[in-house]
């Protein structure tokens, strides 16, 4: 079991690392670039589809066997079974090292098993190489939550907001911690 002291180190150390990652956008390709400008300025019907078609881009790792061991992850992890999901996640990870969506989905597959620490750190590698991940910065945000980072997790919160403005749960997420860091005005 993690101590809350060494937690405290892996949360900080993690946020860190993310916070350097988050401003960088260089590594994406222009139509992704695009994309996600779209998104921040789009309404909300619009950013529905421009939200599907980035989820499209950010799942082709450019090898079909790579996309197969993510279907199969995928399968795995929607059929519940959280071993095997991490069995095809883990292979992809280790065959495609900068495909940043396999490590995205195998930190999705170790929250469901609640392994923090190594949803953490498979977020870290994600953001790393996709640091406008909506997707894995709300897991981020969701496990600094659960873990006792209000703070932390508001700041990453807003941070997708400031990306992907049309996300509801985001939305209701930052009014919560709002009150739960800074007090509710009388």
């Amino acid at each position: 079991m993690t101590s809350s002291r060494n937690r405290h180190r892996i949360v900080t150390a993690f946020f860190v690392t993310v916070s350097f990652c988050l401003p960088f956008s260089g590594a994406f390709a222009a139509d992704e670039q695009t994309l996600l400008d779209d998104l921040a300025t789009a309404g909300p019907e619009q950013a529905a589809e421009i939200e599907d078609r980035l989820a499209r881009e950010w799942s082709k790792s450019g090898s079909a066997a790579m996309d197969l061991l993510l279907q199969r992850g995928r399968d795995a992890l929607e059929a519940g079974d959280l071993d095997a999901a991490i069995e095809h996640f883990t292979a992809l990870t280790d065959h495609a090292p900068d495909f940043a969506e396999g490590w995205n989905m195998r930190a999705t597959a170790f929250f469901q098993k609640e392994q923090m620490g190594l949803a953490l750190g498979d977020l870290t590698q994600a953001l790393s190489l996709n640091p406008n991940h909506f997707g894995a910065i709300i897991g981020l945000a969701v496990i600094l939550e659960q873990t006792g980072y209000p703070e932390d997790a508001l700041e990453a919160y807003r941070t997708v907001q400031s990306i992907h403005p049309h996300q509801e749960q985001v939305a209701t997420a930052i009014e919560r911690l709002e009150v739960e860091v800074g007090g509710q005005d009388i």
